[in-house]
């Protein structure tokens, strides 16, 4: 078979040539992306990491709102023993029960999906609600930190 030459290739070289990128472009374009994620991954990983604390907080006021609420219709506030679960579901002996004082029919967990920890009477007022944070170990700092009632209401203020 006999290909026509033109410009002093022959048909099929200059089609190859046309075909792609060559390796060392390639290369180049890998480089580059890597450069960009090295540059702004950390600080898209930071945001996504101070978003779930942000929400933590909010689902502790949340909590801390449905609290108030149960407080209201049953006199007291939900004991250690009975947890978060009786703001979604009756208990024995609440004769003045209103809920659901959440949505959903049932406790959220935490954004790192812990169960989140309820104890009453708390330390530090009638109750304590906390996030055990990313690690979901009690103690931790960064992401690993505990987020409780009292540090969202101070974060708020």
């Amino acid at each position: 078979m006999h290909t026509r030459r033109q410009g002093g290739q022959s048909a099929r070289a200059r089609r190859s040539g046309q075909e792609g990128f060559t390796l060392v472009e390639m290369l180049v374009v890998i480089a580059i992306i890597g450069l960009i994620m090295g540059l702004i991954g950390p600080r898209v990983l930071n945001y996504l990491s101070e978003s779930k604390v942000k929400t933590a907080r909010i689902q502790l006021q949340s909590f801390s709102s449905a609290l108030d609420l149960f407080y209201l219709d049953a006199g007291r506030f939900p004991s250690t023993a009975e947890g978060l679960a009786a703001l979604v579901r009756r208990t024995p002996g609440v004769a003045a029960w209103n809920g659901p004082y959440l949505k959903g029919g049932n406790v959220p967990t935490d954004p790192w999906n812990h169960a989140y920890v309820y104890r009453s009477p708390g330390e530090h007022g009638p109750y304590d609600i906390v996030s055990y944070g990313a690690d979901g170990q009690e103690g931790g700092s960064g992401t690993s930190a505990d987020i409780s009632l009292e540090k969202a209401t101070a974060a708020r203020e």
